[in-house]
Order: C-alpha cells, then structure tokens, then sequence
C-alpha cells in the first residue's frame, strides 16, 4: 500500500514538474536569470534541472496533501492492537 501511494504521489507531480517546466521556461531565458543584481553564472542546463526539481519537489509536497486528505477516517482512527490487548480507550474500533 505504501509504494502504491508513493506512486500516487510520484507520479502526477513528475508530470506537473514538467509541464511547469515548459510553461515557465517557454517565456524566461535561464541566461537573463540574475541573482541580486547579478547574473547567474549557470549553464542553461544546471538551471533547467534545478528548476524542475524544485517544480517536482512542490507538486510532490501539494500531491501529498491531497493524498493525505483522501485517508477514510477509519484508517486514521482504527487501533492496530488487537482486541484482547487494547486499552479502555480502543475499545470501541474493530480491527479488520
């Protein structure tokens, strides 16, 4: 379950990354790029590959919540301790 929810998460923002890559580079010249008044002193390549890495690192941060988000309750709440080993307060959720 947990590489399948990688992949969900993997996935998607792989190809957002790279579509915001097109996107943002299709109006902005990495060699116009300055940092402080100063220009970057980059290959155009170092500066596409950082930059889509910082795109994926962002679609994976916001596909996460997402996935976050779609966790049931249930799964969230559920005690992992079986039933003649729970506590009082674990008492009322079964384990399936």
């Amino acid at each position: 379950m947990l590489r399948q929810r990688l992949m969900w998460i993997a996935w998607p923002a792989f190809l957002m990354a790279g579509i915001t890559e097109m996107l943002v580079f299709a109006f902005v010249d990495p060699a116009e790029l300055r940092w402080y008044g100063d220009p970057l002193n980059i290959s155009r390549e170092t500066i596409y590959t950082v930059a889509f890495f910082i795109f994926w690192i962002i679609a994976m941060i916001s596909s996460s919540l997402t996935t976050l988000l779609a966790i049931s309750p249930f799964e969230v709440n559920r005690c992992p301790v079986p039933n003649n080993q729970r506590l009082d307060d674990c008492k009322n959720f079964e384990i399936k």
